[in-house]
């Protein structure tokens, strides 16, 4: 295995010019494509696909940024449907990795951005049916997703997607189906290797002026690796009523149950080629694991003013408390600073969104203005505690951490559209952001003095866009915006001289970040996107010392992305699908720095060089499927993903080898007058590879490596009533 990977200045010298090489094909690729687009016969269906995470409804394909959607049956039919990757591979750009740990979050990126988070989900701002996944520091979640209910995901890339604000390098949107019809009713189980269940029932419906979804799944695992034990209850509701000329008023509601979820944690590379099983020893020691509670509710209001005017009001609440169990050395927390090795979280969070949207012809041209305001706001009760009592470990002792922290953002938003001739619209925006940090510390003694703090960031982000539409099926198009991202509460946390308070020191990231694209409808039920895009990012935050379980940050000078993504999906036949997507991305160290490679450092000392690749970043993914049948009867699919090498730390010392996977899964549904019998049985990693299928960046004890598992099957049956 290529883990450890030292490269001289004549290889980084061929890798460059191989980097360019790359981008000129691509780009001729593309330009190719457009070429045979407008040579072809005339497309029979250019509708696209309706999406809303531009705020204004509109069709994909008359959007001058890079948005896919992904239908809800890729989550929740053929799958486990439990993970926020099962489905997304199709869309270029992202790379959704899961680590096998339940314990710990997805590992999700969007053009690099958010790869290199060590807790959560950071750089990707995620909702559930309009509700924030992520806090207003920017750090997200997905577990409490349900996707038994999901109509579909959006997946906004690019430029617009600093509309969102905060750590907004990509978005993504879960959407819940509305209730329509007669009571219909669905229930799935499904069962597989390494003790893995999940069991959904689904009942949805309309009567009158309301309209209603309801779901609920149990998901349970005993894990592919020692000590990574699993369980989840979640619930997921959405309730609508319509008033007709007085609006239309949804109702919200989402839980998550997550009890002593075990923590196997990363593995070395030497442990990981011994026993991608195994889980380190010092997961039994200390019992790791994680226990989650998450409620909440929200409402969103639609009424239409006039013909030409609407408004929309959209309000939250939530609570979420969490106590996960660290490994970390009963002698590291003798130390008087250290927070324990327990940490025990009570979050309250709520907010609100309200807009105004017009739209009119303006002498004679098409236009459309939407203009609102966000606020939302985290109160969270933070207390660590030691995780030794008695000379026992992995049980909570003595209380060493009681802060109350809160932060919250109030942004005000102005986007419109203007569509000046029949061949050419126009899509611009900005955005004014302010987020607040503050921090009370509770816990004072001699030693461990007061960390309170404030700290408040300013910043507009502008955006525009412009689309031609060379034909009624090639639309090209470009965009180009500002975005930024603030640290993250864990990020300001410590100082790196050890003093008391924020880290004051550390700022935001800001980027600039352009992108031009090509759609193509070249027939029925065909379309391809590909589009070249480069990011330049200032102050990226990265990590500066490790000392005492605690990692403090600071702010990397210069860094940038560049990259082409590509994506096919046609039915090339009678119940014959191919998808394909692939991304190239060159994401690299533009202006070098110290830092730290082990713990304990209390001082950077390690060069990271110009060139060094952005670790959690693979140079190129791919995916592809080919899928057979229709609605009722056979059907089949064949897929296969491929992943290249990735570094793992900032001075590209260790890297995850490369891979390639296939999976194989097929069914028959059984369709009768009132039901529907659904069955599938699948195989994944179908030739057995070992990989790595998720990473902890810069981790202070190289314990980088989570393994993905080798061959495993799944198997389950549905059941749809219908009227």
């Amino acid at each position: 295995m290529n883990a450890f990977r030292v490269e001289s200045a004549a290889v980084r010298v061929r890798r460059a010019m191989r980097r360019a090489r790359r981008l000129r094909l691509c780009a001729l690729a593309g330009m190719s494509i457009a070429a045979a687009a407008l040579a072809g016969p005339p497309a029979a269906e250019l509708g696209g696909v309706t999406v809303t995470a531009t705020r204004t409804a509109a069709s994909s394909f008359d959007v001058p940024a890079s948005i896919d959607t992904v239908e809800g049956t890729r989550f929740n039919r053929d799958t486990l449907g439990v993970n926020l990757s099962e489905g997304l591979g199709s869309v270029p750009g992202i790379l959704a990795r899961d680590r096998l740990d339940y314990a710990q979050d997805q590992q999700v990126s969007i053009r690099g951005y958010g790869a290199n988070s060590t807790f959560g989900i950071v750089g990707v701002r995620m909702f559930l049916d309009g509700i924030p996944a992520t806090q207003p520091d920017g750090q997200g979640s997905s577990a409490h997703f349900n996707f038994a209910s999901t109509d579909r995901i959006e997946v906004l890339r690019g430029p617009f997607s600093a509309l969102y604000g905060n750590s907004a390098g990509g978005v993504i949107q879960v959407l819940t189906r509305d209730g329509a019809g007669p009571a219909q009713f669905s229930m799935d189980t499904v069962a597989g290797s390494y003790g893995t269940a999940r069991g959904s029932l689904d009942a949805s419906g309309a009567a009158g002026i309301a309209a209603y979804h309801l779901a609920y799944t149990h998901f349970q695992t005993d894990g592919y690796r020692q000590h990574s034990r699993a369980r989840r209850e979640s619930v997921n509701g959405k309730l609508s009523l319509d008033f007709g000329d007085n609006g239309r008023l949804s109702l919200l509601l989402n839980s998550l149950s997550a009890p002593e979820t075990q923590d196997p944690m990363g593995l070395t590379p030497a442990a990981f080629q011994a026993d991608p099983r195994q889980a380190v020893s010092a997961a039994f020691d200390y019992d790791t694991r994680k226990s989650i509670e998450q409620t909440q509710f929200g409402a969103i209001y639609d009424y239409k003013l006039s013909a030409n005017q609407a408004i929309r009001l959209l309000g939250y609440y939530g609570n979420r408390q969490v106590r996960q169990f660290l490994s970390i050395p009963q002698s590291t927390q003798t130390n008087p600073l250290s927070a324990g090795g327990v940490v025990n979280l009570d979050n309250d969070y709520g907010g609100g969104d309200a807009r105004w949207s017009y739209r009119n012809d303006v002498l004679g041209l098409p236009f459309s203005l939407v203009a609102g305001t966000n606020f939302d706001d985290l109160t969270e009760h933070r207390r660590g505690y030691e995780n030794f009592s008695g000379g026992v470990h992995g049980v909570q002792g003595n209380l060493r951490r009681d802060e109350i922290d809160d932060v919250y953002n109030f942004d005000q938003y102005l986007q419109a559209s203007l569509q000046f001739t029949p061949q050419w619209s126009a899509m611009v925006g900005v955005r004014h952001s302010q987020v607040k940090f503050n921090s009370a510390d509770r816990y004072i003694t001699a030693k461990n003095p007061d960390d309170s703090g404030h700290i408040v960031y300013v910043n507009n982000s502008p955006v525009a866009g412009i689309l031609f539409k060379a034909t009624n099926r090639l639309h090209l198009y470009a965009a180009y915006g500002q975005g930024f991202q603030t640290p993250t509460f864990d990020q300001l946390a410590y100082r790196a001289d050890g003093g008391s308070g924020l880290n004051f020191g550390l700022i935001p990231e800001h980027s600039n970040n352009g992108e031009v694209g090509v759609k193509l409808r070249l027939r029925e039920h065909t379309q391809a996107e590909a589009a070249v895009y480069r990011a330049i990012t200032r102050n990226e935050i990265v990590v500066d010392t490790n000392v005492n379980g605690r990692s403090t940050y600071q702010n990397a000078a210069r860094t940038r992305r560049q990259g082409v993504e590509a994506s096919l999906t046609t039915e090339f036949a009678p119940r014959w699908q191919l998808q394909f997507a692939y991304t190239y991305l060159d994401a690299v160290i533009r202006t070098p720095y110290l830092t730290c490679t082990g713990s304990p450092c209390a001082s950077p000392n390690t060069p990271v060089l110009l060139g060094n690749r952005l670790p959690g970043v693979p140079e190129s993914q791919a995916f592809a499927a080919l899928r057979w049948g229709g609605e009722t009867g056979w059907h089949a699919a064949l897929s296969g993903q491929y992943l290249g090498a990735v570094p793992v730390n900032d001075v590209n010392s260790v890297h995850a080898p490369e891979y390639a996977l296939m999976g194989l899964d097929g069914g028959y549904v059984f369709d009768m007058p009132k039901w529907r019998l659904r069955t599938f049985a699948r195989v994944d990693n179908l030739l057995g590879t070992a990989y790595v299928s998720a990473l902890s960046v810069n981790d202070g004890n190289t314990r980088y490596f989570y393994p993905g598992s080798r061959r495993s099957a799944l198997a389950g049956i549905g059941i749809d009533w219908k009227p």
